[in-house]
């Protein structure tokens, strides 16, 4: 029986996956053109199974000598070239005997001698001089090599391609996470610097291994389908590509958690409302995976694209833009294309969550105590309660706050979310360059009539900073917009006044009723 994999590499017998060829359709041309190329992608997007695959597919066609190995036995080497190069080739040595490459195809029994810096490109050449097929080879975690290793492996690829092309690997691809050209090996300086230059100007692409579509996971978890019988509804798949955006960790980790953790039966259909269920234990229980990227948050390279983009600013162009948005991009944290976004919906509450555990901390209100009898929130109450919280601790923890430009909205987002969390979800949408916070609150609740329905309250978060203008009358035509979308009559507009002249909290702190363009009756809250 194959399951959904969320652990290391999937193998076709065990796991449900993607074909590699669907994944890379690129890859095979070049192979068969003899290149050298790049694959880069974030982690837990499946580049090690992906590869794998490909490399078995290569040798099982019968035309070539393939085989997938990892250079990350090697990090401990440091600037060690010498020593980088033997755990290599100590590498290369263990993946063939692991993938079970034929005596024929498999490297020479010792690996011939020669002076550090040369042995990659020696052992590689006399390998290939005594095998029958052309030589495919993938250095996976080929960004675990740093400085002058990175450098002496790369400049002796480089070497072989251009020197002694017939008496070497056919094509070879490097993998990682990053594209090779933005590692610049610098000794004496920091050897995970980012630059321009590359020893390895020879590769002929670099291709970007991208997240599942929506096609790729119905599929599948059709998978699943065929094995168990047991269906996804249409708007399951629909909700579950929405929440990932086709990340395979995450849809992987979905459809586990449904089938595993939650055990829904093999005879009953998949629904939206498992997937939703899903969605909030995955956040909760914060995964390696999540958690991972989470501790990246407080790195300058990450809060400088991440802050204006959770605060609705523009992000401004400095001397570092392109390397930090790269970097972020490469993480897997925003999404690949413009608009600059966070990749998808379950990283953008992580991200949230994370950045407000402080605040919930502080939060001793009783959820329960905002309930309505038939579930609904008491949203009065719960705005007026968040007021108090404001004039008593907003300040203090916004100004404790890792992410300062955004901290007003982080703290009135962790505050509704412990009032939330548990049985509603809150929405979340920035609008990046408009200087604005999208909030909407879903909670089911039991109609008069015992149906079963859902309470919709729509917040916009915006900030009054120093040297702009009053933005109530933007705000209001904003929130006109979203209720617009979210198909409501009324909501509320948040306006956090971080001017140094701004009047003292508990003064400035103060509800009222305005009226939009359209005519709409919203809650003012200045705070």
């Amino acid at each position: 029986m194959r399951y959904f994999n969320t652990a290391g590499p999937c193998v076709p017998t065990r796991h449900y996956m993607v074909p590699a060829q669907e994944r890379l359709p690129r890859a095979r041309g070049y192979i068969e053109q003899g290149q050298y190329f790049v694959v880069h992608a974030p982690r837990q997007t499946g580049k090690t199974t992906a590869l794998a695959a490909m490399a078995r597919e290569l040798t099982a066609s019968g035309r070539y000598a393939a085989l997938h190995f990892s250079c990350e036995n090697a990090e401990p080497a440091g600037e060690d070239y010498g020593q980088a190069e033997l755990l290599v080739l100590e590498a290369i040595r263990q993946s063939a005997e692991s993938a079970g490459l034929p005596d024929e195809l498999a490297p020479p029994a010792s690996w011939p001698d020669a002076v550090p810096g040369a042995r990659l490109q020696r052992g590689l050449t006399e390998w290939v001089r005594g095998c029958p097929r052309p030589l495919v080879l993938f250095f996976d975690e080929i960004d675990a090599l740093r400085g002058e290793s990175l450098r002496s492996v790369l400049r002796q690829l480089r070497n072989g391609f251009t020197v002694s092309r017939g008496s070497f690997p056919h094509s070879v691809v490097l993998c990682g996470l990053r594209d090779v050209r933005d590692y610049k090996a610098a000794p004496g300086g920091d050897p995970g610097r980012l630059g321009t230059s590359s020893p390895f100007n020879i590769k002929v692409a670099s291709l970007r291994l991208g997240d599942f579509t929506e096609a790729e996971v119905a599929g599948l978890y059709g998978q699943h389908t065929t094995q168990t019988g047991q269906d996804f509804t249409v708007d399951a798949l629909e909700r579950a590509f929405s929440f990932t955006q086709g990340q395979p960790w995450l849809v992987n980790a979905l459809a586990r958690e449904v089938v595993e953790e939650m055990g829904v039966p093999s005879d009953t259909p998949i629904t939206a409302e498992h997937m939703e269920e899903a969605k909030e234990r995955l956040i909760l229980a914060r995964a390696t995976h999540l958690d991972s990227l989470a501790a990246r948050l407080g790195e300058d390279r990450v809060r400088r694209v991440i802050q204006p983009v959770i605060a609705g600013e523009l992000l401004l162009p400095t001397d570092t833009y392109d390397d930090d948005l790269g970097y972020v991009r490469d993480l897997g944290l925003v999404a690949p294309d413009a608009p600059v976004r966070v990749a998808n919906p379950i990283y953008q509450e992580v991200i949230v969550r994370v950045l407000g555990n402080n605040t919930e901390g502080q939060v001793v209100a009783a959820p329960s105590s905002f309930r309505l009898p038939d579930g609904r929130i008491d949203m009065d109450k719960l705005l007026c309660s968040f007021a108090e919280f404001w004039r008593e601790n907003g300040e203090i923890l916004a100004t404790a706050s890792t992410y300062p430009e955004a901290a007003a909205q982080l703290v009135m987002m962790a505050y509704l979310h412990r009032i939330v969390n548990g049985a509603g979800f809150i929405d979340r949408e920035y609008g990046v360059g408009r200087r604005r916070v999208d909030l909407l609150i879903r909670q089911p609740y039991t109609a008069a009539d015992g149906s079963r329905a859902v309470q919709r309250e729509a917040l916009e978060l915006k900030v009054w900073r120093q040297g702009r203008t009053d933005p109530l009358a933007e705000g209001l035509a904003q929130l006109d917009d979203y209720l617009d979308r979210m198909e409501l009559s009324t909501g509320t507009l948040v306006v956090f006044d971080t001017r140094p002249q701004a009047a003292p909290v508990h003064e400035r702190t103060v509800f009222s009723q305005q009226t939009t363009p359209s005519g709409r009756a919203v809650t003012l809250l200045r705070a």
